[in-house]
């Protein structure tokens, strides 16, 4: 079993590089296999929409969390780190061009020498994708249409699409990530679509506040649809956060009998003592021993 970690570089914090670098460096020397670096570009006094990881569908950052853009946060982080996987967890796609996209994911996997995992999502916010002038409606298709558009980028040397949502004229980009074919593209999500996304694009999936009671219905559907791309969940690396849910190394252990290779924990903090008091513990009660399992 794997452990990586999604830690809000937002707020107070985000205005403090020496915070970032202490972070990575501690995050490192713990032992975690991935820093996962969270996505939103503005927030909102007040949502319509639903935040889907919360029981009263409010989302638990304040207004004022600004976070660091996540390709900017793990390109720094690539200078003061030499082993972890940097990750955008996750990167809400259909919000982006998906040529520029490309161009930063390839730029941080070569500045880090091979280390950048692409996670993305659909996102839930209408209200984000109305302040960038993107259409919320049909958000998956325009996914699926970026997400071809990034391998190409990736992986051709001359690279074009046509698609409904995009079309790139003959072109060439680089330079060309390290990691071959191209870095490994988490997507993030339980529903049936975001399933789909993964069992179509995915070399991992990325499922948010699951439980080991919950997981495997779930797993049963994406095995399902990988199957109908000649796939199965061994071509997959399953990565899952608890998120606000109770873990424990029985927790643990019951999610690696299912197949999960990664851990993904959640920690928070208002200042580099509460990070590293989180990271200890977290190091003691559940990564030493959850590495054997």
């Amino acid at each position: 079993m794997q452990f990586g970690i999604q830690t809000l570089f937002g707020g107070a914090v985000a205005s403090q590089p020496d915070y970032v670098i202490a972070a990575g460096k501690a995050l490192e020397e713990r032992g975690f296999s991935h820093i996962w670096a969270a996505e939103h570009v503005v927030n909102f006094p007040r949502y319509a929409s639903r935040y889907p990881y919360s029981d009263d569908g409010v989302p638990p950052f304040r207004t004022d969390t600004g976070i660091l853009e996540p390709f900017t946060v793990l390109s720094f982080l690539a200078a003061h780190t030499r082993r972890i996987q940097l990750g955008s967890g996750i990167t809400i796609l259909p919000q982006r061009n998906p040529v520029y996209l490309a161009k930063q994911a390839a730029d941080v996997d070569v500045l880090s020498g091979g280390r950048l995992v692409l996670g993305v999502g659909v996102g839930w916010a209408a209200e984000e994708y109305a302040a960038l002038g993107v259409p919320f409606a049909r958000r998956g298709a325009r996914a699926r249409d970026y997400l071809q558009v990034i391998r190409t980028l990736w992986c051709d040397e001359v690279s074009s699409f046509e698609g409904e949502f995009y079309q790139l004229p003959p072109c060439v980009q680089g330079p060309k990530p390290v990691r071959k074919p191209h870095p490994p593209i988490f997507i993030g999500g339980e529903s049936d679509a975001a399933l789909r996304r993964v069992a179509e694009f995915g070399q991992g999936w990325m499922g948010y506040r699951l439980t080991p009671q919950t997981l495997p219905e779930r797993l049963a559907k994406l095995a399902a649809m990988l199957a109908e791309y000649g796939r199965s969940l061994d071509d997959i690396e399953i990565a899952v956060s608890p998120y606000d849910a109770r873990c424990d190394l029985d927790t643990v252990k019951r999610f690696a009998d299912l197949g999960v290779r990664q851990l993904i924990l959640v920690g928070f903090a208002d200042s580099l003592d509460d990070l590293l008091r989180l990271l200890d513990g977290m190091a003691e009660t559940l990564m030493v021993p959850g590495a054997k399992l």
